[in-house]
């Protein structure tokens, strides 16, 4: 019996730009810089059939010309975001390119923050931050809307108090103490779709991801913590609360634990000051929550 392709994409990946966007000075503001780096991805899907069953090429778009693109549009474009980049570069993509079906582009920014000498923020001289990521999905078929998905990942936080856990169900193989004072650590994900109205409407990206941001931060902070999963939808309700523009966050939250040593032993107390940090093994806690 013979083989039929059942389905096919390809693209290029982890193509890295750096983006310098020069301002003049204005309005008594002197002139100063921003700076963006993105991880860019492109997926293609289209008739792309013969170029694997029949080694013909003709309807390939070169995955090097897909990086080329990536830095041409970004010379040409005037997008204050990367979801907006991101729709930019799948428009010309496609309007060039008629055998292509839809395009997805997948963006991550590395996180750039502006020097501050003499208390006073530096117009041209940046530090790299955290490990924090900020991402996006912007995807379309020919002749359709587009579909984005905005978020972020890696954002490391932890509290030091008003978290617990308690309760669980304990067996002959349960060794965890149960406590109402300990360190809740995590590693955030978090990712939004915009409802089709927002963006047709048009979306202040880098300004709602902010609010969405510490909406989810403050909650994180404030909360009095039961379990990860509590907080996890405690969280995920304050981000849907604070914008009507997403019905629906997934957020991903592992447990990065912080275990007790036990001091006794060298006739020590250890009343929750001494931990020893570990990632592995971690619980892992998800959830996708929408508006009610």
């Amino acid at each position: 019996m013979p083989a039929r392709l059942r389905s096919n994409r390809y693209g290029k990946s982890r193509v890295r730009l750096m983006r310098l966007t020069k301002h003049a000075a204005q309005n008594g503001r002197e002139a100063y810089h921003d700076l963006d780096e993105w991880t860019v991805q492109i997926l293609l899907t289209g008739d792309f059939e013969t170029a694997h069953t029949q080694g013909d090429n003709s309807k390939i778009l070169p995955t090097d010309t897909m990086k080329n693109t990536v830095y041409f549009v970004a010379r040409e474009s005037k997008a204050e975001s990367m979801e907006d980049y991101a729709q930019e570069l799948i428009d010309y993509i496609l309007s060039r390119n008629s055998q292509v079906a839809s395009a997805e582009v997948n963006i991550e920014s590395t996180l750039w923050k502006r020097l501050h000498i003499d208390g006073q923020p530096f117009p041209t001289a940046f530090m790299r931050g955290s490990d924090e990521r900020q991402t996006t999905t912007v995807s379309r078929q020919q002749g359709t809307p587009f579909t984005i998905t905005s978020g972020l990942d890696h954002l490391t936080i932890l509290k030091t108090s008003n978290s617990g856990f308690t309760g669980y169900i304990k067996d002959a193989l349960t060794t965890l103490p149960e406590t109402t004072d300990r360190l809740f650590g995590t590693a955030l994900k978090a990712e939004w779709p915009y409802t089709p109205e927002a963006i047709a409407a048009g979306v202040a990206f880098n300004k709602v991801r902010s609010h969405i941001r510490e909406a989810m931060i403050s909650t994180f902070a404030k909360h009095d913590s039961l379990s990860v999963q509590q907080t996890l939808f405690a969280m995920a309700e304050a981000a849907l609360h604070h914008t009507a523009l997403i019905d629906e966050i997934y957020l991903l939250m592992p447990n990065k634990h912080n275990l007790l040593v036990d001091l006794s032993r060298f006739g020590h107390k250890n009343p929750n000051h001494i931990f020893v940090p570990t990632d592995e093994p971690h619980g892992t806690i998800e959830a996708t929550v929408r508006r009610g």
